[in-house]
């Protein structure tokens, strides 16, 4: 599998700052409560000061999305609709160790993340616009949904979205799950200091692969000319 950024993203959104990472072996039976509690702490200290669309980080991102047309306060970004929770309710539910790590870095970091299950990809993924023809599930199930024309999307090469309006919703289809063993985590930030907060994120979650899993992972940071990155398999063939 590999996965990208269409060039008319990059285009758009020069600003754009893209970490990926890759592992195998993933497995639901690790504890990563410590981890948790400390990005948790980060951003109630942050939210102290104020709610989380005055942050910098959901600033930029609503800034893109009424870009691509969207009302911003009604359309948000995965980071900034788990800050709500999070100060609606004090906690996150408790998922997968993996997805909850992820959750919990995209409340200390405000930014983005995705977990997606790669068995649950059809061929290659890319974040571009949809052409109308694919379909997409939502976490809760229900019927199949079609995006709309020209709303950016993460897509297979089944045609079946695995997000709807960028960062703004995840899909069901390769949600990760107790059997889940090979992952992609993406994580896109657009702000000003993007590019010191995506690696920063990238070294975090990787550390905590091989502290916590004992795996390796394979990362990097994606641009407009080197916007590829292939899983291990992908690369081996």
């Amino acid at each position: 599998m590999r996965f990208q950024h269409a060039p008319q993203v990059w285009s758009a959104f020069p600003e754009l700052v893209c970490g990926v990472l890759h592992a195998t072996g993933v497995t639901p039976a690790v504890d990563v409560g410590p981890l948790l509690a400390r990005h948790a702490d980060t951003a109630r200290a942050r939210l102290a000061g104020g709610p989380e669309g005055g942050f910098p980080e959901i600033q930029a991102w609503r800034r893109a999305f009424a870009r691509m047309g969207l009302p911003p306060t009604r359309y948000r970004c995965a980071a900034e609709s788990l800050l709500r929770r999070f100060r609606r309710d004090g906690a996150l539910p408790r998922l997968h160790p993996l997805v909850d790590l992820g959750n919990a870095l995209s409340l200390g970091y405000a930014v983005p993340v995705a977990v997606l299950d790669v068995d649950r990809i059809a061929g290659d993924l890319a974040v571009r616009p949809a052409t109308g023809e694919e379909t997409y599930l939502a976490l809760g199930g229900g019927d199949d949904e079609r995006p709309e024309r020209g709303e950016v999307i993460f897509a297979d090469s089944a045609g079946r979205a695995h997000s709807r309006r960028w960062t703004h919703r995840q899909s069901g289809t390769s949600a990760v799950r107790n059997d889940t063993t090979e992952v992609l985590v993406v994580i896109e930030a657009l702000h000003d200091g993007a590019a010191e907060t995506v690696p920063r994120m990238l070294a975090e979650l990787s550390s905590a692969l091989e502290d916590r899993w004992q795996l390796p992972a394979r990362t990097a940071v994606l641009t407009a000319d080197a916007p590829v990155f292939p899983t291990a398999r992908a690369a081996a063939g």
